[in-house]
C-alpha cells in the first residue's frame, strides 16, 4: 500500500467511525495533516482522491466536507467504468449476465411495492416507446426511463444505481439501433408491454418471469451480434441506458 493509499484509508476510517459524519467539515489541511501524522502533500492527495470518489466535496473558499454518502453518489462512477468496456465483448456479456441475475428479481420486488402513480409513469414511457417506432434516440431514452421507473418502485436506491450503472448508455443505444435494423424492435416492445401488464396485476412471479424473458432475449441477441462486427459495429453512439 502506497503512502497516499494509507492516507486515504486513515480519512476513510474517520468517516467509518463517525468522527467525520456525512455533511461534516474536515479540519483545515495543516490541522488534518497533523492529526493524521501526514505531510500536507499526502493529506492533499488523499483529499483529492476521495473527492473524485464522491466521498468528499471540496468547496472552493469554504473548505472540504464529507458528502451525503448516498449510494447513488458513491456508485455513480460505475456507469463511467462500464462505458470504457464497450470494446470488450467478454465484459459486455458478463455485464448482461449480471443484469439477468438482478433485474428480474428487482422487477418482482417492484410488483409488490409499486404505487398507482409509479405504474402510470411506467406506462407513460411504454406509450412513448410505441410512438417512437423506429426513432432509435427516442426508443433509447424512454427505454432507459421505463426500466428506471420500474426499479425505482422497489424503493431500493442501491439496486437502482447498480442496474443503471451496468446497463451502459452506449450499449443500450447500440442494441436499439441493431434491433431496429433487424426489424426486431416490435418483439422487444411486446416484452416491455408484458412487464407492464404483469406489474399492473401486482403479481411478483409473473413480473419476474416477464423481465427474465426480456433480459434473456436481449442477452441472446447481443451474444449473436457480438460474433459479427459487421452486424454490430463497435463505433461510438449517443444516448441513454440496455433495452
Amino acid at each position: 500500500m502506497s503512502l497516499t493509499d494509507k492516507a486515504i484509508e486513515q480519512i476513510r476510517e474517520l468517516i467509518r467511525t463517525g468522527a467525520l459524519p456525512p455533511g461534516s467539515k474536515l479540519p483545515p489541511e495543516p490541522d488534518l495533516a497533523a492529526q493524521l501524522g501526514l505531510s500536507r502533500n499526502l493529506a492533499r492527495e488523499a483529499v483529492k482522491a476521495l473527492a473524485v470518489a464522491r466521498v468528499l466535496d471540496v468547496r472552493r473558499g469554504d473548505g472540504t466536507y464529507v458528502t451525503s454518502l448516498q449510494p447513488s453518489l458513491l456508485l455513480e462512477g460505475l456507469g463511467g467504468a462500464v462505458e470504457l468496456l464497450q470494446g470488450d465483448s467478454v465484459a459486455l456479456q458478463d455485464l448482461m449476465e449480471v443484469r439477468r441475475l438482478l433485474e428480474p428479481m428487482a422487477t418482482a420486488l417492484a410488483a409488490t411495492r409499486i404505487s398507482d402513480e409509479q405504474l402510470a409513469e411506467v406506462k407513460r414511457h411504454l406509450d412513448a416507446m410505441r410512438e417512437a417506432r423506429d426513432d432509435v434516440e427516442r426508443l433509447n431514452a424512454h427505454d432507459a426511463a421505463f426500466h428506471r421507473a420500474v426499479v425505482s418502485a422497489t424503493g431500493n436506491e442501491t439496486l437502482l444505481t447498480l442496474l443503471e450503472g451496468i446497463s451502459g448508455r452506449t450499449l443500450r443505444a447500440r442494441i436499439w439501433r441493431g434491433l431496429v435494423d433487424d426489424k426486431a424492435a416490435g418483439r422487444t416492445l411486446a416484452e416491455h408491454e408484458a412487464i407492464f401488464d404483469a406489474l399492473s396485476t401486482r403479481d411478483a412471479a409473473l413480473s419476474q418471469a416477464a423481465a427474465l424473458l426480456h433480459v434473456s432475449n436481449t442477452e441472446q441477441w447481443l451474444r449473436e451480434h457480438l460474433r459479427s462486427s459487421e452486424h454490430f459495429p463497435f463505433g461510438t453512439t449517443t444516448a441513454s441506458h440496455t433495452p
